[in-house]
This record gives C-alpha cells, structure tokens and sequence, in this order.
C-alpha cells in the first residue's frame, strides 16, 4: 500500500473534504468552509539489508483549513495515529485573507517496513 493510500484512508474517517498537494474546487465553485490537504515532505531510507531497503521513513505534513478559527478542526491527530502515524511538528499558518481560512499543518511520521 502507498502512503498516498495509507494517507487517504486516515484522512477519510474524517468526514472532512481533502485533497493531496492542493485542494482545487470544481470550476466556478468556492473552497469549502473547511478541508484538509496532505503532501508528503521526505522520505528518507533508514535500513538496508541483502542489497536491499528495509525501512523507509515518511514524513507526511496534513494542514488543516478552517474558516472559523482552528478550535473546530477535526481530530487529525487521532486519525493519523489509528492508521500507524507518530506525531510530530505543528506550524500555525497565516490567515489568508483572500480565502479567509486560519490553518494548522501538522507532520507526521510512518515507518514502512519494505517486503
């Protein structure tokens, strides 16, 4: 399984409209009041073995978007961790005025042991 996939599945337990790299509305259409994006940041390799790659780190980064403030975002935390995350860092992100959404991105970590 990819961890796009293994992303995707956490992210839909939450009920909560996502998207990987960028959340783009249908044409002519506003972003939503409140949504997730995921992108992945690195992927170190941290075993090898018999010529071959045993672990591999994923450092994935989920913000949050929300409209109201960042009282209201879904547990992503929760989700993430149920599906084998670790948590890691948080960063507020700018309010932007132009969409009027308040942000957190936040990372998280998946060891994927290689078969």
């Amino acid at each position: 399984m990819s961890i796009w996939t293994v992303t995707a599945a956490a992210l839909d337990t939450l009920g909560v409209p996502y998207a990987a790299s960028a959340f783009i509305p249908a044409s002519g259409s506003d972003l939503p009041d409140q949504y997730l994006v995921y992108t992945t940041v690195s992927s170190p390799s941290e075993q090898q073995a018999d010529d071959g790659e045993t672990l591999r780190s994923w450092r994935v980064q989920v913000s949050g978007y929300d409209r109201d403030g960042l009282a209201n975002l879904p547990d992503i935390d929760a989700a993430m961790v149920a599906a084998g995350f670790a948590k890691s860092g948080k960063a507020e992100i700018p309010y932007n005025r132009e969409t009027r959404h308040f942000g957190l991105a936040q990372d998280y970590i998946y060891l994927e042991v290689q078969t």
